[in-house]
């Protein structure tokens, strides 16, 4: 018995892991037949909450699916930036799937040895803890650029064991202000924009990534639009294209724990929000971070179609857009 069930479980990481390979593969391929560009461009490394999916001690049907074969596994939220005239490449969070999402980025980048810059969020696992593949017990990397809010420095510069990695030189912190400017190079920059969300041990930012002809928004994490002391609307209607919270698809999703100690905007409450825009409006919202609970993270889904029927976008790994 135990032998059947070191094989089952070897079955489904090879699987994954299979997955995952055919992903980068495809993304390559996918890259080398779209048109010659030497624009900028991001891609989606990853789109499930924190926890990813399948989540550890999950026995509902979202992720009995993965189990059965029916769902393969989906990365946690993550995205890339690459500039190929430079050769440069960036990570926006650094996720617990690091070594699969670095992988692509190498695929992608000319099998670079170390990312040229981190962008991190805030101090949820899922944005973060990707960071200790940098250090000696896995990369070994050489001071790589950790771009982060003061709160966030702090933290990583004082606990274990985040506070190796910048003893031993294998990040470099940059600390960044809201509303500032940063050039990553002379075509990209970003600025850091401050959410409402559980600040336990950091500030939390969503960031506005800059090319030379267009911008995306990223907002993975906010407790509710209304929290916000800016209008999402308006943000949308300053960008090109947004990646925006779509943890939670509707209220009641998670019926053992009270949902309003871990509050998201549903996406029901965002498309009721912006039902009325223009179809170009609605045509820049990229729903991303689903929990497992949420139907959105399925490859096919009731809710899905009917998303994009309303003209809206739920993010797939491989989205690529050229900024």
């Amino acid at each position: 018995m135990l032998f059947l069930f070191q094989e089952h479980q070897e079955m489904r990481s090879f699987k994954s892991l299979t997955y995952i390979l055919c992903c980068s593969l495809l993304l390559v391929s996918c890259l080398s037949r779209s048109q010659s560009s030497e624009d900028p461009y991001i891609i989606v490394l990853g789109i499930a909450q924190d926890a990813g999916y399948p989540q550890a001690g999950c026995m509902k049907s979202c992720c009995q699916a993965f189990h059965k074969g029916l769902e393969p596994a989906k990365m946690i939220t993550c995205l890339g930036i690459i500039d190929p005239v430079s050769n440069q490449c960036w990570l926006v969070e650094a996720s617990p799937d690091f070594p699969a999402q670095w992988k692509i980025m190498q695929d992608l980048s000319t099998d670079k040895e170390q990312p040229d810059g981190i962008l991190v969020t805030h101090a949820h696992i899922g944005h973060y803890t990707g960071l200790m593949h940098l250090g000696r017990e896995a990369m070994g990397a050489k001071e790589v650029d950790v771009f982060c809010m003061p709160k966030m420095k702090t933290f990583l510069e004082n606990n274990g064991p985040w506070s190796q990695l910048v003893k031993l030189n294998n990040i470099s912190i940059n600390e960044i202000e809201e509303g500032k400017t940063i050039p990553l190079n002379d075509r990209l920059s970003f600025s850091a924009i401050t959410v409402p969300h559980r600040d336990e041990f950091s500030e939390t930012v969503g960031f506005k990534i800059s090319g030379q002809s267009k911008s995306i928004l990223f907002i993975p994490d906010i407790d509710k639009w209304e929290k916000w002391d800016q209008d999402i609307i308006q943000a949308i209607r300053t960008v090109d294209h947004a990646f925006i919270d779509g943890t939670f698809y509707s209220n009641g999703e998670l019926p053992n724990r009270d949902m309003s100690e871990i509050p998201h905007p549903f996406v029901e409450e965002t498309l009721s929000l912006m039902h009325h825009l223009p179809p170009s409006e609605k045509n820049k919202i990229n729903f991303i971070h689903f929990n497992h609970t949420n139907p959105l993270i399925f490859n096919k889904s009731q809710e899905k179609d009917e998303l994009e029927n309303a003209g809206f976008h739920a993010s797939e790994v491989g989205d690529i857009i050229r900024i």
